[in-house]
This record gives C-alpha cells, structure tokens and sequence, in this order.
C-alpha cells in the first residue's frame, strides 16, 4: 500500500506527518546532545575527584605510600580517571555518529521534502491556470451563443416585417451569421479547453501527485530507519565501551583484594621500630646511707632512657605517649638531621645507613661500568683514529675517575660509620637495663629522703630500707 493511491486526498495530512517527522528528529538530536554533555560532565567531574583525591608528587615519598591499603586506593583513583576517560568516550562517539550524522542528513530530507512540495504546488496551480482557461473560454462560449441567438431572432423578425427592406433583411442575416460562425468557434476553443483540463486532470490525480505522495512516502521511510539506526547507536555506543569499564570495575575489585593487612603491618614495624630496649625496673635508693643527690646523680653518669640516646630531655622521664601541646616550647623542636642519620633510633638509623650503601654501591658500579666504556672507546680511536680523537675523551674519563674516588670515599666513610654504629648499639643493649633500674632507685630515694624530713620514719621502715638496700 501506498500514499499516492489511499491518501490520494490528503495532501495537507502527509505534508504535517512529514513535518512533525523532521522534527522528531531534531528532538532526539537535541536529546543526545543533552546525553553527551551530561557524560562530560560526568567525566569531567570524576577526574577532578580522582586528581583531589591522588597523592602530590612531593607526598609520593611518604611512609604510608608503601602500606597496601593506600597503594590500593591510589589504583582505584586511577581506574576511575580511566573510566572518566570511557565516559568521555561514549560522548565523543555519540556526538560523532549520531548528533552529527543525523543533523547533516536531516538538512537532507527537509530538502528533499521541500522539492516535493513545490512540485506539488507547481501541478496545483498548472491545474489551477488550466481550468481559469476553460472557465474563460466556457464563458465566452456561452455570451457569444446568446449573441448569436438574439442574432438569429432579429434576423427572422426582420424577414417578417413587411416594412422592413430587402438591404436591411439581407444585413440582418448577415449578421445572424456572423455571430452563429463566433459561437461555433467559441463551442470548439471550450470544448479543447475541456478535454486539455480533463487530460491534466487525470494526470494530476492518477500521475504526478500519486508519485509525489509516493516519493515523500519513500522519504518519511528513510527517515524512520535512519532515526531508528540512531536508536540502536545510542545503545551500542555504550556496549562498545563497557569491555573495558568492567576492566575498570575489575580493576576496583583487584585493588579490594590486594589489600594485606598482616603486610601493612610489617611495613609499619620495619618504618618505626626504634629499636631501643624496654625501660627496667625502678631501683630503691637509701638516703639514710649517706647517699645524696649529687653523689647519685654523679655515679649515675649514664643515659636514662632511649631519649637520652637522641640527644634531648636529658633530665626528663621517658614516658610513652607524649603529652600533645599546642603552646611551642624548645622541647617541641625536632632534632636537626644529619649524614650520619645519628638523629634517628638505632633501628631506623641502621636501616638508612644501610640503604644509603646499597645507593652508593649502585651509583659506584655505574660509574665504573662507564670508565670501562670510556677505556674501550679510547683504545677503539687510539687504534682507528678515523673514527675519533683519544683526547676528546679526557675530560670525560678525568670526571668519571672523580666521581669513582669521591663514591669510594663516601662508601669508606659509610662503613666506618656503620661498624661504629653496630658497636655501640650493642653496648648500649648491655647496659640499657641496669642504667634504668639505677636511674628510677636513684628517683625513689629522693622521694624518700622527702619523706623523711617530713615524718620521722619508724624503726620497721628503717630497717626495711636497709634490708632492700642490702639485698640490692
């Protein structure tokens, strides 16, 4: 079935089906357009997360950078970058292959339809002159027929009266005949002014406007599929991507179960540990000996506790959680670092020294692979000094020799530094324990020598005091 021969009648039906058919088309046009703006922004806002939420290049070299948990979570920011990057993705090739494509040939079809429609308008008002001329020619038709009727009665009306004169009867005829001969003629024009009318009638109906109905039919058609193909590409579009967002999602779902806490822990052990013994016992120091402050304190010329060890708070307890102060005292100032990492605990201080010699044996054996080099391609222009000049290599091979001694005597000095460090590491493990008992007996005693100035102490207390004292 098609327009031109059931919707014969209906011109001005197709004409607004096939205008609001355009204009389903912008709409969805415009529809996607909104969709792809609604992805770059979605786009656009995940990298801005994932860039707030990822680590700065200065704070890469953190020790939480090395704990599972956060590598993971800096994979997961950056699976998401390249799931906006999908997003973008499916913007850029929904804007391509649907926007762009159906806008250029929807310019096509309103085109095309306007054609149609002027050359509907063009057989409408060829139609339309044509049948003016049989209305004129019909017209004159009928006026010069009347004339020559009223021609052909005064005729025969003169041929009766016996008044009139032969001239005037025989003029009378004349013009009767005249005027049947104008008729006659006007009959013939209205009758091809007819049969033309009829004959562009017939084309018009059964011909030119069945194919031009037939012709917008064909375009309405393209139109649907095209618009249904846009349809599928909206979805497809999609699809294509979605491989490599389940990646990503897998990715996601990877970094969850990389996660190792027993490892993050490790990492923390192997970061913090100091490395120091655990405070001992409190001794009980009897002043009632003789014993005071000063002799104490002289006697007891060893560190106190591992704080003693880096060089502060000399004259404080060790305690194990700090007491947090806003208020900026000398105490709060960190201790200055040094080359010799003598600033850090014994533990993280071996482990540096140690990474620092494994740096510096690296950084040497380069060296020293490139002096070989130099050595070689020496001997190479030395031998064939086509290809080069022995001298051109001098500044070169003098500077990589200065680097060999100047690493060489940093590796030196670092051993010297290490060895130095094991040894009195592992006398301060010796005597950490006794140095602390004698520190907390010699704090207990002058706590006692209060009290006794105080209260005068009774004989059970003396001499319990002078039992531990003995015992110690």
């Amino acid at each position: 079935m098609d327009w031109g021969t059931e919707l014969w009648d209906q011109y001005d039906i197709i004409e607004k089906h096939t205008q609001s058919g355009l204009e389903l088309v912008e709409k969805y046009v415009k529809f996607v357009k909104e969709r792809t703006e609604i992805e770059q922004n979605y786009a656009k806002q995940l990298r801005n997360l994932s860039k707030k939420y990822n680590p700065k290049r200065s704070g890469k070299d953190e020790p939480e950078c090395r704990l599972s948990s956060y590598q993971s979570f800096v994979d997961i920011l950056n699976e998401m970058n390249d799931y906006a990057g999908q997003r973008e993705l499916i913007a850029e090739n929904m804007m391509m292959n649907i926007c762009i494509d159906l806008t250029k040939y929807l310019q096509e079809l309103k085109q095309e339809r306007k054609t149609y429609l002027l050359d509907a308008k063009k057989a409408q008002q060829s139609l339309e002159s044509t049948y003016k001329q049989l209305d004129s020619s019909k017209k004159r038709f009928e006026r010069e027929w009347r004339e020559a009727e009223r021609a052909a009665q005064y005729a025969e009306k003169t041929d009766q009266d016996i008044n009139a004169t032969k001239a005037d009867v025989e003029k009378a005829k004349q013009q009767a005949h005249m005027r049947a001969h104008v008729a006659e003629e006007c009959k013939n024009d209205y009758a091809a002014q007819l049969q033309k009318y009829n004959k562009e009638k017939n084309q018009f109906y059964f011909s030119d406007m069945p194919l031009i109905f037939n012709k917008l039919q064909d375009l309405d058609e393209r139109r649907v599929r095209k618009v249904a193909q846009g349809y599928i590409l909206f979805s497809d579009t999609e699809k294509h991507v979605m491989p490599i967002i389940g990646k990503c999602l897998e990715g996601i779902t990877k970094a969850g179960t990389n996660v190792d806490e027993k490892n993050d822990s490790l990492i923390v052990i192997e970061q913090n540990k100091s490395g120091f013994e655990r405070p001992g016992d409190v001794e009980f120091e009897d002043y009632s000996q003789g014993i005071n402050r000063a002799s104490s304190d002289s006697s007891l010329g060893t560190p106190k506790g591992p704080m003693d060890l880096l060089g502060k708070n000399r004259n404080k307890n060790f305690w194990l959680f700090s007491k947090k102060s806003k208020k900026f005292t000398p105490d709060r100032i960190m201790p200055t670092v040094t080359e010799d990492f003598a600033h850090l605990p014994p533990e993280q201080r071996r482990k540096r020294l140690q990474q620092k010699l494994e740096d510096i044996c690296k950084e040497l054996q380069k060296e020293v692979d490139q002096s070989e080099a130099l050595g070689k391609m020496k001997d190479v222009y030395e031998k064939n000094p086509q290809m080069g000049d022995p001298a051109s290599l001098a500044p070169q091979i003098n500077q990589t020799s200065q680097n060999i001694e100047r690493l060489r005597g940093e590796l030196n000095k670092l051993g010297l530094l290490r060895q130095e460090f094991e040894g009195t590491h592992c006398a301060i493990k010796v005597i950490h324990s006794t140095t602390m008992e004698l520190t907390i007996f010699s704090a207990l005693m002058e706590l006692t020598q209060m009290r006794a100035l105080l209260i005068p102490p009774r004989p059970s207390t003396l001499s319990l005091m002078m039992t531990l004292k003995m015992r110690n």
